[in-house]
């Protein structure tokens, strides 16, 4: 009898384990069939799933929107490395610009944020299925329509497409796209481009690998640190934290 009820513990944690293994691997496959679609709609319950989390977090003109794809998705040290500034971290799967735009209303402007900071446009070069440098452009150009109906102000700061292993062919075409966005911006002055590829590159021009996962796409905990050292002070400079009181 102790030996059966001994495989029957045994078989129940073979079970658990297998679950716990095979959900995220269902999730990664989930958002990989999302992103390979242009249909904005097929995010939608992932953007309830972040409203519910996130309505109510801060009062009007407080915090800071990070808004975007999988790498603001998994910045788990964000609101202590964005310190003392209060953020609302809005990253959903593997978004595209477009997805942005499309849910600007509910994930940037119904929020009154005091600035938004966007990462987006990586998915939108994937070596499969590239999108011209102009296209990202004119996406990024509706973002920010979309921002000026209801915020024309709101100081917007857009995070450069950045390098990685696993995108490294297609890189060029991620710079032009980088410069057109920054060259752009350059002729507002609520609009700012923050360039982190620089920090992200090793030596010899090429990606640091210890900045990403496994994966070569995401990064790393040393890859978030990076970032944080060049995105924070930048936001700290030009819209400081939290007024005396908030």
């Amino acid at each position: 009898m102790a030996v059966k009820k001994a495989l029957k513990i045994s078989f129940v944690l073979l079970g658990l384990m297998l679950i716990g293994v095979s959900w995220p691997a269902w999730q990664f496959y989930q958002e990989i069939r999302k992103s390979a679609s242009e249909n904005p709609l097929v995010w939608e319950e992932d953007i309830v799933e972040l409203e519910t989390v996130t309505r109510g977090q801060c009062p009007p003109d407080t915090c800071v929107v990070f808004v975007g794809s999988s790498s603001i998705r998994f910045w788990d040290s964000i609101a202590a490395d964005m310190s003392p500034m209060r953020v609302i971290q809005h990253g959903f799967g593997g978004a595209k610009l477009n997805d942005i735009v499309h849910y600007a209303p509910r994930l940037v402007t119904a929020y009154r944020p005091r600035a938004v900071v966007v990462f987006a446009g990586t998915n939108d070069i994937d070596p499969r299925a590239q999108k011209t440098p102009a296209a990202l452009l004119e996406s990024y150009q509706a973002f920010v329509r979309v921002i000026d109906k209801a915020m024309p102000e709101l100081p917007i700061y857009y995070i450069g497409i950045t390098p990685s292993p696993m995108r490294w062919s297609v890189w060029p075409v991620a710079q032009e796209a980088n410069r057109l966005i920054k060259e752009w911006s350059d002729t507002r002055n609520n609009l700012h481009f923050i360039d982190t590829s620089k920090v992200l590159l090793s030596d010899d021009g090429e990606p640091d690998g210890e900045n990403y996962v496994i994966d070569g796409l995401h990064l790393s905990d040393q890859g978030y640190g990076r970032w944080t050292a060049v995105i924070r002070p930048r936001l700290l400079k030009e819209i400081g934290a939290l007024r005396q009181g908030q």
